[in-house]
């Protein structure tokens, strides 16, 4: 049976996405073989590794980078609203909106 992770930093999607490029690396290692059995050159098994191999690295290189930034929005979120102002901060009465105020109600000429 599978027993989840101890590890204080550990997050759920950490393991399933272990277990995807498990999963990944054990088939670019037994399409080959199938190949092979099936009569493919050897050339063109290899040929076939190293293209899985390369798709599987930049799909866990994406998933990777996929879950860091799902994890920085989750800290993102629960940290003070304080964090989340831009320079724009509401003023209240809208009177330093930009733009160029003339001082009555004369047209801008």
């Amino acid at each position: 049976m599978h027993t989840p992770r101890t590890d204080p930093e550990s997050r759920p999607g950490d393991e399933r996405s272990t277990d995807l490029i498990r999963w990944a690396a054990f088939s670019c290692a037994l399409v080959p073989v199938v190949l092979l059995w099936y009569g493919t050159s050897p050339a063109g098994a290899a040929g076939t590794t190293l293209g899985l191999a390369a798709v599987t690295a930049v799909c866990r290189l994406l998933l990777r980078r996929s879950e860091r930034y799902a994890a920085r929005l989750l800290t993102e979120a629960h940290a003070p609203c304080a964090a989340h102002r831009g320079r724009r901060q509401s003023t209240g009465t809208g009177s330093h909106r930009g733009g160029r105020h003339s001082g009555g109600n004369s047209p801008v000429g």
